[in-house]
């Protein structure tokens, strides 16, 4: 069990891993936001949960990717993302400026950073458990 634990400890702090999913998931909800033709891919049928959803998911990629990165600094630029994307659309036939989604968004932003367990600074090493604490 401990090797188990272990096993998901550096998985946790495997930054490449974080960061790699975050860009791949920062292109794909990219190209999704802007694309005309629907793709067959696990949604809600609410237009405001998946942008609740995705945002969740960026915030919390980014606190696994970079956790001595500071919410002051990301989630402003996480929001950045989400007003490009809206004004993107504003300019698409296809697709309409809403600041709805924007809210929701941030809705996201905002649940990405409540206390999940496994994700919190897991960088540090935790002192109690070294061979010189005792």
């Amino acid at each position: 069990m401990d090797s188990l634990k272990q096993q998901l400890t550096s998985l946790m702090q495997y930054r490449p891993l974080w960061r790699t999913a975050f860009v791949v998931s920062v292109l794909a909800i990219g190209f999704l936001a802007t694309t005309d033709n629907p793709y067959p891919i696990p949604s809600s049928s609410s237009d405001k949960v998946n942008h609740v959803l995705a945002f969740v998911e960026l915030t919390i990629l980014t606190r696994l990717a970079w956790p001595d990165l500071r919410a002051i600094w990301f989630a402003p630029a996480l929001l950045g993302f989400g007003l490009g994307i809206e004004l993107i659309q504003a300019n698409l036939p296809y697709r309409e400026f809403s600041m709805a989604d924007l809210a929701a968004d941030g809705i996201g932003i905002a649940i990405g950073l409540l206390p999940w367990p496994g994700v919190r600074k897991i960088g540090k090493p935790d002192l109690r458990n070294s061979p010189g604490s005792l």
